[in-house]
């Protein structure tokens, strides 16, 4: 079953997504989308039988570390760099916002 796709489908799928295509983007993609809708006909013919089904990629599941706390930065260094910082409130300054 060879999957068509028409440049009325192309210009629908752009409106519905608010992008504005022009005339040659709309051949060009009418032509790309259909390639990669036959594509995905083709992967759908192959023979998986014997494959179990999964539901994730990572079977086993995430992979965490340990939360261990490290070294910290030095307080007065890091005032000290930045830009006008009040080092003896311990606050950083930044702009307002309005």
């Amino acid at each position: 079953m060879a999957s068509t796709l028409t440049r009325d489908e192309v210009v629908r799928i752009a409106e519905l997504a608010r992008l504005s295509l022009s005339e040659s983007e709309i051949t060009l993609f009418t032509t790309q989308l259909a390639e990669i809708l036959r594509y995905a006909e083709a992967i759908q013919q192959a023979d998986t039988s014997g494959v179990p089904p999964t539901s994730h990629a990572m079977a086993a599941g995430p992979m965490w570390r340990d939360d261990e706390p490290g070294a910290c930065l030095d307080r007065d260094e890091i005032l000290r760099r930045a830009p006008a910082a009040s080092i003896d409130a311990g606050l950083f300054k930044v702009p307002k916002v309005l």
